[in-house]
């Protein structure tokens, strides 16, 4: 069976990080009781971080206090501009590529 989460060959880029021995086991293994590859789950979890999903960005939020990665007042801009995003899409029903062309006007004008 194919797998759908693979990209077409001409559109592809490789995407590579360093882990330890440890941590690329034990993903190998959880990977194998979720019955994905270490492939469809990278591209399932960014494709849920570049869609916006909730729950990825508040894990997101959280990994960035508890590891410093942002500062506070960068963190606290970031929150707001998604509770803004989420309030501008339910007032006025918006779909999904008028959502990320408010977020590119947005972006482009907090500098974020």
């Amino acid at each position: 069976m194919k797998d759908p989460t693979v990209p077409p060959a001409e559109d592809r880029k490789k995407i590579m990080f360093y882990d330890t021995p440890d941590r690329q086991a034990r993903l190998r293994i959880r990977c194998q009781y979720d019955g994905m590859s270490q492939s469809q789950f990278f591209r399932i979890m960014v494709t849920g971080y570049i869609d916006g999903d909730k729950s990825i960005i508040s894990y997101l939020d959280e990994c960035k206090e508890r590891y410093g990665v942002q500062g506070t007042a960068k963190r606290l801009v970031s929150k707001k501009f998604h509770e803004k995003s989420d309030e501008i899409s339910k007032k006025f029903n918006l779909d999904s590529d008028e959502i990320e062309s408010i977020f590119d006007v947005i972006e482009t004008e907090t500098e974020l």
